[in-house]
């Protein structure tokens, strides 16, 4: 029976954490105050600490594999607890096989999705920031996906949150002090450099939101190619996509609806986009694929515009493209002149993309802020705003330390409960 005021003991939870087998090596990963006793339930004895040996597997006298078996005592393991490794190998009758065993043991159960992560934040291993990370790793399908990952998860955003803090520590201390000597002739209502380091914390804050958002990474670059019909869209899209994905034809609006293509472009995602070409048309679903595509420009990040230079839409966004270079002779008002049927030109125009798309994703080594991220840090820098109006030391402390709050949420120090369930049920189970 539990003890009254005794926090129950956590279950044991195992997952495959490599893998779907077949596989040369399948790894199950046990995670919690069993997984010492399950190891000694399956092998006999138990290694040394972060020592593989090498282990006859057995479930009463069956045997189910010879397997290399380590065991991390918490809390100095990835999720904070006792963790037991099991590197089988990865046949799945293996992989069943000691899954089945495991589950027989008393206070042994299966992992949810993310369970193991979990575990590391609920026990300090990772902040939230950091399990983000991990879960954008997981997602990574471009190296410009991989690299961001990758800096979040290894804690660049968990440290600058930290100096923010100590600094807005450093700026209430001013402020409690005045408040607390206020009755003192000899103390100074505030020091003379606290406006200009609330107004410089504030500017560097709001300095970070005007950065590339980290979804640009994840949802790509929107690169719609527009024009009139038949100026060689459709051909254009599938040779930067690397695959058939719009019909070709020389019959003017075969395209009648957008198509969309996610692609990368030297480690870059971008989503391309094709569309309906435009002009007036009395055919009424062809004139909805107009109106998409009108629309579809509106939204774009770069456009292609294959047409009357005279008409391109926004030339901030537009690179001016002669796509038939090889039929007819190019326009000199277009910035490039490209076949998409025999490849001249396409790798000038792929340099061109990326070089625009560089100013629209974070640069190299740049932590790149997620939606949460920046919803949180523009509250953080409303409250330094109102602080830096504000005449009463009371009301600044206020503000300073709800501001210290927020920035709380982004490590997941206070008050994340409602982001938990949802962040983690991005992971697969084994992570």
């Amino acid at each position: 029976m539990q003890p009254e005021g005794v926090p129950p003991e956590p279950d044991t939870i195992f997952a495959l954490s490599s893998g779907a087998p077949p596989a040369a090596i399948a790894v199950i990963r046990i995670s919690g105050p069993q997984a010492d006793a399950a190891l000694s339930a399956l092998a006999g004895s138990l290694p040394k600490p972060r020592r593989a040996r090498l282990a006859v597997l057995r479930r009463g006298e069956d045997e189910l594999d010879r397997a290399l078996v380590q065991r991390f005592p918490g809390p100095h393991s990835a999720t904070g607890e006792d963790i037991v490794e099991l590197h089988l190998h990865g046949g799945r009758s293996v992989v069943a096989a000691v899954e089945a065993a495991l589950a027989a043991l008393p206070g042994l159960r299966r992992a949810e999705p993310g369970e193991f992560t979990r575990r590391a934040f609920a026990n300090g291993r990772i902040d939230l920031a950091e399990a983000e990370g991990l879960a954008d790793l997981l997602q990574a399908e471009t190296e410009s996906q991989r690299r961001a990952a990758l800096a979040l998860a290894g804690g660049a955003l968990s440290r600058q949150i930290e100096a923010w803090r100590l600094r807005l520590l450093d700026l209430s201390a001013e402020v409690e002090s005045a408040i607390d000597f206020s009755d003192e002739g000899d103390v100074a209502a505030l020091p003379p450099g606290f406006a200009a380091g609330l107004t410089e914390l504030k500017d560097e804050l709001a300095g970070w939101l005007e950065r590339p958002a980290a979804e640009r990474l994840k949802e790509g670059i929107r690169l719609v190619v527009a024009g009139p019909p038949n100026s060689g869209k459709s051909t254009l899209v599938n040779a930067l996509s690397g695959r058939d994905v719009a019909i070709t034809s020389e019959i003017a609006g075969t395209t009648r609806d957008l198509i969309e293509a996610p692609t990368a472009l030297a480690g870059t995602p971008f989503l391309l986009v094709d569309t309906a070409g435009l002009r007036a048309s009395g055919d009424r679903i062809e004139a909805i694929g107009v109106a998409r595509a009108e629309a579809s420009l509106e939204a774009a990040d770069l456009i292609l515009w294959l047409g009357d230079p005279d008409l391109a839409p926004d030339l901030a966004r537009t690179i001016l493209v002669h796509a038939k270079a090889d039929l007819d002779a190019p326009d000199s008002r277009a910035d490039l002149a490209v076949s998409a049927f025999t490849g001249a030109g396409m790798a000038g125009l792929i340099d061109q993309v990326l070089s625009r798309a560089r100013a629209l994703l974070p640069g190299e080594g740049e932590v790149a802020l997620h939606r949460r991220h920046r919803a949180i840090l523009q509250e953080v820098v409303d409250y330094l705003g109102e602080s830096t109006v504000s005449a009463d030391p009371v009301v600044q402390a206020e503000l300073l330390r709800g501001a210290r709050g927020l920035l709380d949420r982004i490590t997941g120090r206070a008050g994340v409960e409602d982001v938990l369930d949802t962040l983690f049920a991005r992971f697969c189970i084994g992570k």
